[in-house]
């Protein structure tokens, strides 16, 4: 389902702040919507001016677990193109139902296989660490990822800072978890998330 664009005289001033150390992250009046969840159209992460480029609704079966969105420097980009520049990126999980930590992992782990079937023993071991950062998902909560170039990716939960985790390989290994070649979510949140 693609997402619905609000015009900015029907919803008014829709401002988000999140703030993560060194990370300012702010939305205007702009937004995407699916299954009720809002999200602004820009986002700021590390000086740049971040655009939402879809949203993705993440299904168990029937059951819908959760809303995606993925802000990037430039719109209409493949999944490809995005991996393969070194800029600034943010997503984020709007959780529709609660999730268990262990099934969060495991489909963190599941797409690092899928999708970066050659990862460095570093690597497993950062997505050892992003797993150390999880916990059970409730109802509401938001899960959010920011990638600056030479700082790394800052991991926050309900706005709480997590920690960050260095290198560009560990970002493309976890957004390509999204948009790689075999997006755990599926093809189709992929498409949507994208923008298509």
């Amino acid at each position: 389902m693609r997402p619905r664009i609000l015009a900015s005289a029907s919803c008014g001033l829709l401002a988000a702040v999140l703030l993560v150390p060194g990370l300012l992250v702010t939305g205007p009046a702009l937004a995407g919507t699916l299954q009720g969840v809002t999200l602004p159209d820009t986002k700021e992460i590390g000086g740049k001016t971040l655009m939402l480029t879809g949203l993705g609704l993440r299904k168990v079966s029937i059951v819908k677990v959760y809303v995606a969105g993925l802000w990037v420097a430039e719109k209409g980009q493949s999944g490809e193109q995005i991996l393969a520049s070194d800029t600034p990126r943010h997503a984020e999980m709007h959780w529709l139902r609660g999730g268990g930590k262990d099934r969060i992992c495991a489909g963190w782990y599941d797409g690092l296989t899928d999708n970066t079937p050659n990862a460095s023993a570093e690597l497993r071991t950062q997505f050892d660490t992003l797993c150390s950062y999880m916990q059970d998902a409730e109802k509401g909560d938001i899960f959010a990822f920011s990638y600056v170039p030479g700082t790394g990716t800052a991991v926050t939960i309900n706005d709480s800072d997590k920690g960050t985790i260095e290198g560009r390989a560990f970002a493309d290994a976890l957004f390509a978890s999204w948009i790689g070649p075999k997006p755990g979510p599926g093809s189709k949140f992929k498409k949507t998330l994208l923008g298509g």
